[in-house]
Parts: structure tokens; sequence; C-alpha cells
């Protein structure tokens, strides 16, 4: 198959409204052509007028290992161009970013959530370039997470960096789509068009959108493997709680949890308990780390390990919101007065508690706190809301 780079570099027509024109790219490191050649060089090579390039959160490096760690704007050792930050003094590009080039190429790799800061990047770039007449053309690639939708809906006045509008947390589409969506959504006027990947086959095994002709690059640094793309749409929640998400290990993001005052064990069995069928679809396996950096760093932790993988992945079955979600109720269940929720500044959101930003909203964490509360009660909110947005998008499928 062919992402959107590598036929945009592969067929002169369509790179020909091109020609005549100032062009730049926005990046990451998973940003390469299929031999792994970096997009910017490659569209270079090509003959393409690059006058700048932008990097999102993390950086056009992506060496940045932390939220809110931001980059500075530089210009390319090698090309002479400036590079922006999307993640530093700004996060919507400026009129002056915007004077560099006529067209916009938006090639990052993306993992199919929300939550995830690169859509937000997406629908700013496109308002900016509606207000000052310039074009976006996204060069596609997979959702590694596949088209299964999940979550809650994100409420109005919820909107933030990590949630750009109405959509629940896992949300079925690549960032070509997204772009449709976030026009229609937003009444934008601007120039879009989106180089559509060939033979992209969401629902092929063994991958379900990641294709098995393509290494895994991270494009961003605790994005390590396919794995945690499928689970991230849940455990990413983690970054609004006390216990630990895996940071300062090799398999961040991989967990349910880490902790050293809570029983692994313990937690499972609850979770077997309380909801059994949120469990399906993946392994889950008791394990121990010690993070080097970050929530509980130099202890040893006892947690859950996710595998959605191999022989233990059923891709329509494991739903990694409802499992994390899960986690924490079984914690709370066990645990009543833990302070489970991490009270912190969490991108540039300064006033509501991180878990009530990551989702969009209270209920989660509500439905959490609450004692009373039933998996019926959260399954409600969550199934009306995951049949809307498959309903709202259904014609903007580019890959049927």
């Amino acid at each position: 198959m062919k992402f959107g780079i590598d036929r945009l570099l592969a067929d002169p027509a369509l790179r020909a409204p091109l020609e005549g024109k100032r062009v730049s790219l926005v990046a990451h490191p998973a940003s390469v052509t299929e031999g792994l050649v970096h997009s910017l060089d490659a569209l270079i090579a090509a003959g393409v007028n690059v006058t700048s390039a932008f990097g999102p959160q993390h950086g056009l490096k992506g060496d940045k290992q932390d939220n809110m760690v931001e980059t500075l704007d530089e210009t390319d050792p090698v090309y002479g161009i400036p590079v922006f930050s999307l993640y530093g003094e700004v996060r919507r590009p400026t009129g002056q970013m915007m004077s560099t080039a006529d067209v916009f190429l938006f090639d990052l790799q993306d993992l199919g959530c929300r939550i995830y800061t690169f859509v937000t990047t997406l629908l700013y770039l496109l308002e900016e370039a509606a207000a000052q007449g310039k074009s976006v053309w996204v060069l596609d690639r997979p959702n590694p997470a596949g088209r299964p939708i999940e979550g809650t809906t994100l409420l109005p006045g919820q909107e933030s960096f990590v949630g750009a509008g109405p959509m629940p947390m896992r949300h079925g589409l690549t960032l070509g789509e997204m772009g449709h969506w976030f026009i229609r959504r937003f009444g934008l006027n601007v120039d879009y068009r989106v180089i559509a990947m060939e033979g992209w086959e969401p629902e092929a095994a063994p991958g379900f959108g990641w294709p098995q002709d393509r290494i895994w690059i991270n494009p961003s640094p605790n994005a390590a493997n396919l794995n945690m793309a499928r689970a991230y749409a849940g455990t990413v929640m983690i970054e609004g709680a006390t216990v630990s998400e895996g940071r300062g290990t090799t398999r961040p993001l991989e967990v349910l949890f880490g902790a050293p005052d809570i029983d692994a064990k313990a937690v499972l069995a609850e979770m077997q308990a309380f909801a059994p069928e949120w469990l399906a679809g993946c392994a889950i396996r008791e394990c121990w780390f010690e993070p080097t950096f970050h929530k509980h760093a130099k202890s040893l932790c006892n947690g859950l390990m996710i595998h959605a993988e191999g022989a233990f992945y059923d891709h329509h079955a494991f739903r990694p919101w409802r499992l994390q979600a899960l986690a924490f109720k079984a914690i709370r269940r066990l645990y009543p007065d833990y302070p489970l929720w991490r009270d912190f500044p969490y991108e540039y959101e300064f006033e509501r508690l991180a878990i009530d930003v990551i989702n969009g909203g209270p209920a989660l964490r509500e439905w959490v706190d609450d004692p009373a509360s039933t998996p019926d009660d959260l399954e409600a909110i969550a199934v009306a809301d995951e049949a809307a947005w498959r309903a709202e998008i259904a014609g903007l499928l580019l890959y049927p």
C-alpha cells in the first residue's frame, strides 16, 4: 500500500498544483516515506519549493518527552528554512507563520484518539488557513487503532487543546477524514484536499488499521508500538490520575495503572467481578516496574499490563476506554479514600481537573466516584454517543 506522501512523490500529476507555490510541511519523526526518508528531505529532493516547516507537540524532531514541554522555533541547519513550533509560545499558527507559504502539507501520523493533540493542531491550521486564504493538503496516513468508535462525546464548553470538538475519545477516522469533518462542523471556507492512501484496509487482519508492510516509528516519544496505539484511548486517561501510566519505563501507556500502594491482583479480580465483559479482546498481565522519572519515580510499582496484540487481540471486542474506566472503578471500590485524581495544570487548562479535561466532561469521573454506579450507567451514556458519532461520520469515510 501507499501512504499519502508516497503517492504525492510518485505521481507528478498530484504534485502539479504545487508548481510555482511556496509550500510548508507540518511533520514529526514518523513523517517518513516507505523508504524511511523524512518527508521534508523527500519533498525537497522531488523539487517541491518548501519554504518553511512546522513541528507539533514534541517537536519536529520528536525529542520532547513529556506534556507541556515546549519546543522553540529554529532554522533548519540543512535547508535554511524556518521551522516553527506549534507547541511553544503558540499552539495556533500566527499570521507571520502562515505568511511563509501558500500551501500547507500536513503529514502527521495520528493514533485515532481525540486527545492526541495532532487532531487539534489540524483544526487550528485549517481555521488559520481559512482566515488567510491558504490551502491545506493532508497527506493521509493510517489510523492504527482502526475504525472502532468508543467513549463519551466531548461536551460544549469543554473544548481544549486535547478536545477540538464534540467527538468521542476513539474517533475511528484518519486525519484526512477528520479534516473534512472539521470543515463541515465549523463551517470553514478553506481550499482543502486529501492525498488519500492507496490500499489501506482498516478491517484487514492482523494489523486492523496498521499495514504489516510498514514499520512503526514513534509519532511521539511514548508511542512505542502498535499495542500502545490500540490501548491509548484508555490508558491516556491515567495522565489525569495519580497512578503511573508507565512513563519512565520502556512500555509507557500500555498499563492500566502502576502504584507502590495498590494490589494489582486484587484490582484485576475486582474488575472481573464488576464488569467482566469490558475485559474482552486482550490479555491482562500483572507486572512490576520502577519508573526512572515521572510519577512514583524510583519506587517499585505493582500494575496491570495490557496485551492487545498477537493471538490475544480481538479487534472488535477490545474496548480500551471501558477497560480503563473499569480499572479506575475497581481501584475506587477497593480503596474508597485513595487520592486517585491528579490535580495539576494539564495541557494549559488550569481550572478543571485533568481527568475531566481528558474526557471532555465529568461523567467518567463521577461514575467512578459514585459508590452506587453500575456498568450499565456508563454504558448507556457511551452507547448513545458512539451511535450518534457513527452516524455523523458515515458520509466522510474515504476508505470503505
